[in-house]
C-alpha cells in the first residue's frame, strides 16, 4: 500500500486542516545508507558506491519491514549527482522502498526537531528488528 493511502486526514479545532499521519502501527523508516546499509562511502569516491557490497541483515530487515507495511525511505548524504547511481545500487540488490531523499546534512551530530514523534536509533554493526530501551533524551522545557 502506497504511503499517501495510509495517510488519516486531519483537522485542528477551527476546522483548518493539519498535516496528515499515518497509522500507529505503520512506522515511517528513514534509513542512512553509507555505513548503515552498505560500507561508509564518501561522495569524493562515487566510483565505489557501484560496486559497494550491501549488509545481507539490513536487506532482510528492511525489505521485511517493508511487506509489513511499513514505510522505507533512503536518507543520505549523498548528493543529487549520485542519485542516478544510488537508485540502480539499491534496485540492484533488491532492496524495497518508497523513497530516496538526497542531499542530507553531512557530519553527523544530528538533532532533529519536528512537529510529528520522532524516535532515532543509531546503527552499530547489526541490522536487526527493534527493540524497546528506556534512556534519557533531550527535550524541550515546558
Amino acid at each position: 500500500m502506497a504511503e499517501k493511502d495510509q495517510l488519516s486526514e486531519l483537522f485542528d479545532a477551527d476546522g483548518n486542516r493539519i498535516s496528515p499521519v499515518l497509522p500507529k502501527e505503520v512506522k515511517n523508516y528513514l534509513i542512512d545508507i553509507d555505513g548503515t546499509i552498505c560500507d561508509d562511502i564518501p561522495n569524493e569516491e562515487p566510483e565505489r558506491m557501484v560496486t559497494c557490497d550491501h549488509y545481507p541483515d539490513a536487506l532482510e530487515t528492511i525489505n521485511r519491514w517493508y511487506e509489513q507495511g511499513h514505510v522505507i525511505t533512503f536518507f543520505t548524504s549523498r548528493t543529487e549527482e549520485h542519485r542516478k547511481v544510488t537508485k540502480k545500487w539499491l534496485d540492484d540488490r533488491g532492496f524495497r522502498y518508497h523513497g530516496l531523499l538526497m542531499n542530507k546534512p553531512r557530519g553527523g551530530n544530528y538533532h532533529w526537531i519536528d512537529n510529528h514523534m520522532v524516535r532515532a536509533t543509531r546503527f552499530k554493526g547489526k541490522f536487526t528488528d527493534l527493540v524497546k530501551r528506556k534512556h534519557n533524551i533531550e527535550v524541550f522545557e515546558k
